[in-house]
């Protein structure tokens, strides 16, 4: 079984799509290649069923031969993060058992939408934490662009120093390196434990987020080599190199980002790059136009371009 993650997590949990077939089908096959081609490129670990991972739009049924498929491909060699978000949470404490008795590393779980409060906020997560116990170790997904909640620092050293079990915080609020500055502020002060930071937003603020002290990203991106290219070098204590490289990337990373419209393109240059057999995705969600095509074709090429002149 892969090492659980903890508060010393750090490197790159690749955010997962969900491959289908151009019927709408899950691709189990593709499931394989893709699980390879991460591995092939470096990854710390891998997270399914997340938002990019169009987990509402799989039935539970489809969820668990999801889930299933994945950890027997990955088979111990790596970390396997499970998103249990659920508005129910009978449901989510039930799916998130399931998950960690088939080896899950940890559970990457969204707050409910709707929740305005500090005191709204800690009340879910006291709920959920306690049930789900001390053992399971969870990752917080802080993604307010798409929840809705917004929860202040004051509600998460709360919840850090309640419940040993919230060991990871998955930080997507933009702007947000403040944040990540003054959670990492009381830590160092000794006034709270260390929790392991990783960063979402496909990496789009990655250079500037791993000098305020975050330890790696999880996110999707198409080249994953990118986002562990950074990594390393940064650890290494190559901070300018880790933004060259970064550079290389970003006009194609900032494409990717584009609300609403990213996973078709990230799917879209997984499947050129041999990773899925399509880049299908469920209705609701976009398709790309015969434009949209040629000006991914002309980034793509700039891209190699690019690197062939790094290189």
């Amino acid at each position: 079984m892969a090492q659980r993650i903890s508060e010393s997590t750090r490197g790159v949990y690749i955010i997962s799509p969900t491959p289908f077939t151009e019927d709408g089908g899950l691709d189990l096959a593709s499931t394989d290649t893709l699980v390879d081609f991460y591995f092939d490129k470096g990854v710390t670990g891998i997270t399914i069923l997340g938002v990019l991972g169009e987990a509402t739009k799989l039935t539970p049924d489809e969820s668990r031969t999801f889930l299933d498929h994945v950890m027997k491909r990955v088979d111990g060699r790596k970390p396997v993060v499970v998103g249990a978000s659920n508005p129910g949470t009978d449901n989510l404490v039930r799916f998130a058992n399931e998950a960690m008795e088939r080896g899950a590393a940890g559970l990457m779980i969204a707050p409910l939408p709707g929740l305005k409060t500090d005191d709204q906020i800690y009340a879910y997560w006291e709920t959920v934490l306690t049930r789900l116990g001390p053992d399971i170790p969870v990752c917080y997904q802080d993604y307010p662009q798409t929840t809705t909640v917004v929860t202040s620092v004051a509600v998460i050293n709360r919840l850090i120093d309640d419940f040993p079990n919230f060991v990871m915080l998955k930080h997507e609020e933009s702007p947000g390196l403040s944040k990540i500055t003054r959670l990492r502020e009381r830590s160092d002060a000794g006034k709270g434990r260390r929790i392991s930071i990783l960063v979402g937003n496909g990496g789009l603020y990655l250079p500037q987020e791993l000098r305020r002290g975050v330890d790696g990203a999880m996110t999707g991106f198409a080249y994953p080599e990118m986002l562990v290219g950074v990594c390393e070098r940064f650890f290494a204590g190559d901070a300018e190199g880790a933004e060259d490289l970064f550079d290389a990337y970003l006009p194609i990373l900032r494409h990717e980002q584009q609300l609403g419209f990213g996973l078709a393109v990230r799917k879209d240059i997984l499947r050129r790059r041999g990773a899925i057999a399509s880049s299908a995705i469920r209705h609701p969600g976009p398709k790309l136009t015969a434009r949209d095509h040629q000006e991914l074709d002309e980034l793509m090429a700039r891209l190699e371009a690019k690197l062939a002149r790094v290189a």
